[in-house]
């Protein structure tokens, strides 16, 4: 039996920009059948309800995995991946997709594969082999690659560690990032429609987004690391415009939503928006001087706009980088100082290391060549000699 049905998870606004094309890509192939799952923060109100975005970009929801508690406590955190891992269980038994499509390397994702897994549900997964030392999603990505049989990585040292995991080399596919094929096609808002959209944000002469997640495998505690960013922006005074994308919905998220609120609250220069949706992301990239954080789109979608970026701390230690890419410590005076280094670098010529654009394409033909799904779930071990 050929491929028939595919079901893709989408947990966060971020991952379902990055997938969008390849969803679109499968649904224009008549052999195929798309069933989407979203869960995670799409269904949270206090993430901005992100689900009903999904269906305004003309996508059909077949089912949705409630799992997010009130907390985001370890406890909490944990709880969630089990109600989650239950939910899928259950839309997998009621959907019987041949493929499973997961991307990247989330707590949701892991709840997936791991129910995909013991339904012998082959699972294709776009994004392992990346490296994010400062976070526990590095482990969790490793994770779903040894959960999953087609492989579908960003960039060839990637693929490399994936096949170093004992993955067979015929599994493992290098076609960019997706993000990249949409960077190049998507037509941006112009900045006074882009300013119409943000309701009340108006550029300065200088500009910057700011998007930072809890590094989850860091000692100091993410509201002390966010506290020193915010110091640092404090000091760039008010001719510079800040626009502020919420965290995503990780272990010690709400705090660092709290204080980010807080520090709006009586800037005028300053607006918080818990999800600007792909759009506006890029529209505004555009737009400002530098991208200023520790999200992983500062290292796989900015170099693509010409647009430097400054990345905070250890949560993507190792994560292959453009040169536009600067790092610095969690510490204010640091993140000031290259936040204006970063203003004055110049980054129209970086190259992406991510890819050409040509991602989607790649991933469908490999996909057409797919042997019959169920074939796929015996895996054997490939072994690689390791020169020490």
């Amino acid at each position: 039996m050929t491929l028939r049905s595919i079901c893709a998870i989408t947990g966060t606004r971020a991952d379902f920009g990055i997938l969008k094309p390849v969803l679109e890509a499968i649904q224009s192939q008549p052999e195929w059948e798309l069933h989407l799952v979203a869960t995670g923060a799409h269904l949270s109100p206090e993430f901005g309800n992100t689900a009903r975005d999904i269906e305004r970009e003309g996508f059909r929801i077949d089912a949705k995995v409630d799992m997010l508690l009130s907390g985001d406590s370890p406890v909490a955190v944990t709880k969630s991946i089990g109600l989650a891992t239950i939910g899928f269980a259950d839309v997998f038994a009621r959907l019987q997709p041949d493929l499973v499509l997961i991307l990247g390397d989330r707590y949701e994702m892991l709840a997936a594969a791991q129910a995909a897994l013991i339904a012998t549900i082959p699972i294709a997964h776009i994004a392992g082999g990346d490296i994010s030392e400062g976070a526990y999603d590095d482990a969790i990505r490793h994770s779903i690659t040894k959960m999953s049989h087609l492989h579908f990585t960003t960039n060839p040292a990637s693929t490399r560690r994936v096949v170093q995991m004992g993955e067979r080399p015929e599994t493992v596919i290098t076609v960019g990032s997706p993000a990249i094929d949409t960077i190049l096609k998507l037509p941006l808002l112009s900045k006074p429609e882009l300013e119409q959209s943000l309701g009340g944000f108006t550029f300065r002469e200088r500009n910057v987004i700011v998007t930072f997640h809890p590094a989850t495998l860091e000692t100091d505690p993410p509201e002390k690391q966010f506290a020193e960013l915010l110091e640092a922006l404090d000091k760039l005074g008010p001719g510079v415009g800040i626009i502020f994308t919420f965290p995503n919905a990780d272990t010690f998220g709400r705090e660092l939503i709290r204080q980010t609120e807080a520090f709006v609250a009586d800037r005028l220069n300053a607006r918080a928006y818990p999800s600007l949706g792909q759009l506006r992301y890029f529209s505004a990239i555009r737009y400002v001087d530098a991208v200023v954080g520790n999200s992983s789109s500062g290292l796989y979608e900015v170099p693509s706009f010409g647009k430097p970026t400054v990345n905070i701390g250890n949560r993507q230690k190792g994560r292959l980088h453009a040169e536009s890419v600067l790092h610095c410590r969690a510490d204010a005076d640091d993140i000031y100082d290259t936040i204006l280094k970063a203003m004055n670098t110049d980054a129209s010529g970086v190259i992406n290391p991510y890819g050409d654009g040509n991602s989607v394409g790649r991933i469908v033909e490999a996909l057409k060549r797919c042997p019959e799904p169920k074939s796929l779930i015996q895996k054997s071990f490939y072994e690689v000699s390791i020169d020490e």
